[in-house]
């Protein structure tokens, strides 16, 4: 499976997830995963959603790893397990204010810290795009950051601001990293992603910002503050990566209109003359 996983480029993440998906049918049935059919799979999925109360893109995700085992791998017919309908509508992620931003940058304990959230934020980039940024992507006459295959295994550039090159200048005359501009402590690897989330966490928590949101959340803030400096779609879909320009318009519910200039319609009435009556 791994090896099929390989061959068809899947990302990184994306074959520990499936590896993991179909480990952990395998460990509940105590079977072989080849031996396991498809109503057993589906009781699991079920066993997941109702039982273990796992959210529905993550069953939803189980279900891809092991549909991939059995259809690629195994080359079985289609499979007959599915999962029911989602629920809930997908919850809108929360925005950070400029104010909040600057504070959850101070926050940050160690100035390399600082600087990796600056740039998440800077470039709207995915974790695994900080992770493996390298030194000769910051292009600084071009103004541009280069993303080494992205998601999909796409390459695109951002933007990088002036602020942030400023403050990577700095760091690259203290830290001179050879290749990763952020490495782990052996400079030969890039920073794990645990390391990512806990610094995030822990800058999130001393700046006291208590909205809901992984690093992931420095992404949607970079879209949405595009849009409401009056960046367009399409170039955001662009900077961002975006397959398809419905991920993009989802910003749209996020902007702040007060900023834009939309009013709501009851300001635009004229008040009465005579002030209303109480009932």
């Amino acid at each position: 499976m791994i090896r099929d996983l390989q061959i068809r480029r899947l990302a990184d993440r994306t074959q520990q997830s499936y590896v993991q998906a179909v480990a952990g049918l395998a460990q509940y049935y105590k079977q072989s995963p080849d031996q396991i059919d498809d109503q057993k799979v589906q009781n699991y999925l079920l066993h997941l959603l109702n039982k273990r109360n796992l959210s529905w893109s993550t069953c939803d995700l189980y279900a891809a790893g092991i549909s991939f085992f059995y259809r690629v791998t195994l080359k079985r017919p289609a499979s007959r397990f599915t999962l029911p309908p989602r629920r809930h509508a997908q919850n809108l992620p929360e925005i950070l204010s400029a104010q909040e931003l600057e504070r959850l940058f101070a926050a940050a304990i160690h100035p390399k810290h600082r600087l990796i959230l600056m740039t998440a934020y800077a470039g709207g980039l995915r974790l695994n795009e900080i992770r493996h940024l390298q030194v000769t992507d910051i292009d600084s006459q071009r103004m541009m950051i280069r993303v080494r295959q992205g998601k999909g295994n796409k390459d695109r550039y951002t933007l990088l601001s002036h602020r942030l090159l400023q403050e990577l200048r700095a760091y690259w005359k203290l830290q001179r990293p050879p290749v990763w501009l952020f490495p782990s402590p052996d400079p030969c690897k890039p920073l794990h992603a645990r390391s990512l989330h806990g610094l995030f966490t822990q800058a999130k928590r001393k700046a006291g910002i208590r909205k809901r949101g992984a690093l992931h959340m420095l992404r949607h803030c970079f879209a949405t503050h595009l849009l409401e400096a009056g960046t367009d779609l399409r170039t955001i879909q662009i900077l961002m990566g975006h397959r398809s320009i419905q991920s993009t318009a989802r910003y749209l519910q996020l902007v702040d209109h007060k900023r834009q200039g939309t009013a709501s319609p009851l300001d635009l009435l004229k008040p009465p003359s005579v002030p209303l009556q109480q009932p």
